[in-house]
Protein backbone atom coordinates (compact mmCIF):
# COMPACT_ATOMS: atom_id res chain seq x y z
CA UNK A 1 0.00 0.00 0.00
CA UNK A 2 0.95 3.80 -0.65
CA UNK A 3 1.07 4.39 3.15
CA UNK A 4 4.34 5.51 4.77
CA UNK A 5 4.34 4.58 8.82
CA UNK A 6 6.39 5.61 11.55
CA UNK A 7 6.35 5.67 15.23
CA UNK A 8 3.02 7.82 15.94
CA UNK A 9 3.15 9.02 12.14
CA UNK A 10 1.31 8.06 9.13
CA UNK A 11 1.23 9.37 5.67
CA UNK A 12 0.17 8.48 2.36
CA UNK A 13 1.50 9.33 -1.23
CA UNK A 14 -0.23 12.44 -2.70
CA UNK A 15 -1.31 11.57 -6.28
CA UNK A 16 -1.79 14.95 -6.43
CA UNK A 17 1.33 16.63 -6.11
CA UNK A 18 1.35 20.13 -4.13
CA UNK A 19 -2.28 20.11 -3.08
CA UNK A 20 -3.71 19.55 0.06
CA UNK A 21 -7.24 18.81 1.10
CA UNK A 22 -7.76 19.72 4.95
CA UNK A 23 -4.67 21.81 5.49
CA UNK A 24 -2.10 18.79 6.01
CA UNK A 25 1.47 19.43 5.81
CA UNK A 26 3.65 17.94 3.38
CA UNK A 27 6.50 15.93 2.91
CA UNK A 28 8.99 14.11 0.21
CA UNK A 29 10.47 10.75 0.48
CA UNK A 30 12.42 9.22 -2.12
CA UNK A 31 11.23 11.63 -4.31
CA UNK A 32 7.92 11.07 -3.47
CA UNK A 33 5.86 13.23 -2.16
CA UNK A 34 3.48 12.36 0.89
CA UNK A 35 0.46 13.89 3.34
CA UNK A 36 0.50 13.54 6.93
CA UNK A 37 -3.11 11.44 7.80
CA UNK A 38 -4.37 13.64 10.76
CA UNK A 39 -5.35 10.28 13.16
CA UNK A 40 -8.00 13.13 15.37
CA UNK A 41 -9.72 13.68 11.66
CA UNK A 42 -9.97 10.16 10.52
CA UNK A 43 -10.10 7.09 12.31
CA UNK A 44 -9.03 4.76 9.22
CA UNK A 45 -5.40 6.59 9.89
CA UNK A 46 -5.98 5.64 13.75
CA UNK A 47 -6.51 2.27 13.20
CA UNK A 48 -3.78 1.55 11.37
CA UNK A 49 -1.60 3.93 14.11
CA UNK A 50 -3.18 1.47 16.73
CA UNK A 51 -2.51 -1.95 15.21
CA UNK A 52 -4.69 -2.79 12.22
CA UNK A 53 -3.03 -5.47 10.41
CA UNK A 54 -5.29 -7.55 8.15
CA UNK A 55 -7.12 -4.42 6.17
CA UNK A 56 -4.37 -4.57 2.93
CA UNK A 57 -6.24 -1.63 -0.03
CA UNK A 58 -4.42 -2.34 -3.25
CA UNK A 59 -3.64 0.23 -6.36
CA UNK A 60 -6.67 -1.07 -7.99
CA UNK A 61 -9.98 -1.75 -5.04
CA UNK A 62 -13.08 -0.21 -5.52
CA UNK A 63 -14.87 0.68 -2.25
CA UNK A 64 -18.48 2.06 -1.01
CA UNK A 65 -17.55 4.71 1.44
CA UNK A 66 -20.58 5.54 3.75
CA UNK A 67 -20.39 8.51 5.37
CA UNK A 68 -17.44 10.34 3.56
CA UNK A 69 -18.44 13.48 5.14
CA UNK A 70 -16.34 16.71 3.81
CA UNK A 71 -13.70 13.67 2.63
CA UNK A 72 -10.80 13.83 4.59
CA UNK A 73 -10.49 9.72 5.20
CA UNK A 74 -11.46 9.36 1.26
CA UNK A 75 -8.35 11.61 0.15
CA UNK A 76 -5.94 8.92 1.76
CA UNK A 77 -7.89 6.25 0.98
CA UNK A 78 -7.90 7.91 -3.00
CA UNK A 79 -4.15 8.09 -2.60
CA UNK A 80 -3.52 3.97 -1.92
CA UNK A 81 -6.26 2.91 -4.39
CA UNK A 82 -4.71 5.17 -6.65
CA UNK A 83 -5.91 3.06 -10.08
CA UNK A 84 -8.98 1.89 -7.95
CA UNK A 85 -12.44 3.80 -7.34
CA UNK A 86 -14.16 5.60 -4.37
CA UNK A 87 -18.41 5.32 -4.48
CA UNK A 88 -18.52 8.12 -2.04
CA UNK A 89 -21.77 8.03 0.11
CA UNK A 90 -22.86 11.53 1.97
CA UNK A 91 -26.30 12.27 3.21
CA UNK A 92 -25.51 16.09 4.15
CA UNK A 93 -25.85 18.72 1.08
CA UNK A 94 -23.67 20.80 3.28
CA UNK A 95 -20.80 18.27 3.12
CA UNK A 96 -21.31 17.14 -0.28
CA UNK A 97 -20.51 20.72 -1.67
CA UNK A 98 -17.08 20.00 -0.28
CA UNK A 99 -16.93 16.80 -1.52
CA UNK A 100 -17.63 17.29 -4.69
CA UNK A 101 -14.72 19.89 -5.23
CA UNK A 102 -12.86 17.34 -4.12
CA UNK A 103 -13.55 15.02 -6.53
CA UNK A 104 -12.99 17.71 -9.27
CA UNK A 105 -9.32 17.53 -8.27
CA UNK A 106 -9.47 13.33 -7.77
CA UNK A 107 -11.25 11.28 -10.68
CA UNK A 108 -10.91 8.36 -8.79
CA UNK A 109 -14.17 9.52 -6.32
CA UNK A 110 -17.65 9.75 -7.59
CA UNK A 111 -19.59 11.73 -4.72
CA UNK A 112 -23.55 10.09 -4.03
CA UNK A 113 -25.59 12.16 -2.45
CA UNK A 114 -27.67 9.70 -0.40
CA UNK A 115 -28.99 7.81 2.42
CA UNK A 116 -26.48 4.90 3.57
CA UNK A 117 -30.00 2.98 5.16
CA UNK A 118 -31.35 2.93 1.92
CA UNK A 119 -28.84 1.37 -0.34
CA UNK A 120 -31.59 0.58 -2.91
CA UNK A 121 -32.08 3.68 -4.15
CA UNK A 122 -28.29 3.95 -5.52
CA UNK A 123 -28.24 0.48 -6.36
CA UNK A 124 -27.75 1.77 -9.97
CA UNK A 125 -24.99 3.72 -9.09
CA UNK A 126 -22.54 1.48 -7.47
CA UNK A 127 -21.17 -1.89 -8.80
CA UNK A 128 -19.68 -4.49 -6.57
CA UNK A 129 -16.95 -3.71 -4.33
CA UNK A 130 -13.63 -4.97 -2.33
CA UNK A 131 -14.36 -3.07 0.34
CA UNK A 132 -17.37 -1.28 1.85
CA UNK A 133 -16.24 1.18 4.28
CA UNK A 134 -19.01 2.50 6.95
CA UNK A 135 -18.42 5.47 9.22
CA UNK A 136 -22.50 6.42 9.65
CA UNK A 137 -22.95 7.57 13.53
CA UNK A 138 -26.75 6.86 13.96
CA UNK A 139 -28.04 4.06 16.00
CA UNK A 140 -28.85 1.93 13.07
CA UNK A 141 -25.32 2.32 11.61
CA UNK A 142 -24.38 -1.98 11.98
CA UNK A 143 -27.76 -2.34 10.03
CA UNK A 144 -26.63 0.02 7.38
CA UNK A 145 -23.76 -1.23 7.25
CA UNK A 146 -24.99 -4.95 6.80
CA UNK A 147 -27.61 -4.02 3.98
CA UNK A 148 -24.69 -2.33 1.53
CA UNK A 149 -22.45 -4.98 2.12
CA UNK A 150 -25.33 -7.79 1.04
CA UNK A 151 -26.10 -5.43 -1.99
CA UNK A 152 -22.44 -4.21 -3.08
CA UNK A 153 -19.47 -6.66 -1.54
CA UNK A 154 -17.82 -9.01 -3.53
CA UNK A 155 -17.30 -12.35 -2.64
CA UNK A 156 -14.00 -12.26 -1.44
CA UNK A 157 -14.42 -8.96 -0.36
CA UNK A 158 -13.82 -6.87 3.43
CA UNK A 159 -16.09 -4.42 5.36
CA UNK A 160 -14.78 -2.27 8.01
CA UNK A 161 -16.79 -0.14 10.11
CA UNK A 162 -16.30 2.28 12.63
CA UNK A 163 -18.39 2.30 15.82
CA UNK A 164 -18.96 5.40 17.75
CA UNK A 165 -20.75 3.40 20.58
CA UNK A 166 -22.76 7.19 22.32
CA UNK A 167 -24.37 6.99 18.83
CA UNK A 168 -26.13 4.12 19.58
CA UNK A 169 -27.33 4.79 23.16
CA UNK A 170 -25.46 7.52 25.68
CA UNK A 171 -26.98 5.12 28.25
CA UNK A 172 -25.12 2.47 27.78
CA UNK A 173 -21.43 1.37 28.57
CA UNK A 174 -19.24 1.36 25.32
CA UNK A 175 -17.99 -2.38 25.81
CA UNK A 176 -21.73 -3.39 26.23
CA UNK A 177 -22.66 -1.60 22.55
CA UNK A 178 -19.21 -3.05 21.34
CA UNK A 179 -20.08 -6.70 22.31
CA UNK A 180 -24.34 -6.20 21.07
CA UNK A 181 -22.84 -4.88 17.94
CA UNK A 182 -20.20 -7.98 17.24
CA UNK A 183 -22.85 -10.43 17.79
CA UNK A 184 -25.10 -8.31 15.31
CA UNK A 185 -22.67 -8.96 12.51
CA UNK A 186 -22.16 -12.75 13.60
CA UNK A 187 -25.65 -13.30 13.53
CA UNK A 188 -25.89 -12.07 10.07
CA UNK A 189 -23.26 -14.40 8.95
CA UNK A 190 -19.92 -12.25 9.16
CA UNK A 191 -16.40 -13.15 10.75
CA UNK A 192 -15.29 -10.63 13.00
CA UNK A 193 -11.09 -10.75 11.22
CA UNK A 194 -9.94 -7.86 13.74
CA UNK A 195 -10.84 -5.84 16.05
CA UNK A 196 -9.36 -2.39 17.16
CA UNK A 197 -10.04 0.33 19.70
CA UNK A 198 -9.53 3.91 18.82
CA UNK A 199 -8.12 5.50 21.29
CA UNK A 200 -6.71 7.98 22.27
CA UNK A 201 -7.60 9.57 19.01
CA UNK A 202 -11.20 9.05 19.05
CA UNK A 203 -13.38 8.30 22.93
CA UNK A 204 -15.51 5.59 22.76
CA UNK A 205 -14.83 4.30 19.32
CA UNK A 206 -14.04 0.62 17.94
CA UNK A 207 -13.15 -0.52 14.24
CA UNK A 208 -14.18 -3.49 13.52
CA UNK A 209 -12.72 -5.45 9.95
CA UNK A 210 -15.09 -7.96 9.04
CA UNK A 211 -15.44 -10.74 6.03
CA UNK A 212 -18.55 -12.31 4.47
CA UNK A 213 -19.14 -15.96 5.20
CA UNK A 214 -22.42 -15.57 4.57
CA UNK A 215 -22.49 -18.83 2.23
CA UNK A 216 -20.75 -20.95 4.62
CA UNK A 217 -22.86 -19.85 7.69
CA UNK A 218 -26.36 -20.68 6.06
CA UNK A 219 -24.98 -23.89 4.20
CA UNK A 220 -23.30 -25.45 7.72
CA UNK A 221 -27.24 -23.93 9.72
CA UNK A 222 -28.71 -26.00 6.88
CA UNK A 223 -26.59 -28.81 7.63
CA UNK A 224 -27.54 -28.70 10.95
CA UNK A 225 -30.99 -28.68 10.38
CA UNK A 226 -31.04 -31.51 8.05
CA UNK A 227 -28.87 -33.53 10.56
CA UNK A 228 -31.41 -33.00 13.54
CA UNK A 229 -33.86 -34.10 10.96
CA UNK A 230 -32.52 -37.13 10.10
CA UNK A 231 -32.12 -38.08 13.76
CA UNK A 232 -35.95 -37.43 14.71
CA UNK A 233 -36.77 -39.45 11.52
CA UNK A 234 -34.03 -42.18 12.22
CA UNK A 235 -35.66 -42.37 16.30
CA UNK A 236 -39.48 -42.53 14.71
CA UNK A 237 -38.33 -45.40 12.16
CA UNK A 238 -36.64 -47.27 15.63
CA UNK A 239 -39.86 -46.87 17.84
CA UNK A 240 -42.85 -47.42 15.39
CA UNK A 241 -40.89 -50.77 13.23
Amino acid sequence: MNIYIKDDEIATENIVPGKRVYGEQLFEKDNLEYRFWNPTRSKLAAAYLNGLENLNIDEQSEILYLGASTGTTVSHISDIAKDGFIYALEFSPVSMRKLVRLCEKRPNIAPILGDATKPKKYLNLVSKVDLVYCDVAQPNQTDAFIDNMNLFLKKDGFGIIMIKSRSIDVNQKPQKIFKQEEKKLKEKGFKIVEKVKLEPYEKDHICFLVKNIFRFYYFLKLFNILFIKSIILIKYYLLYF
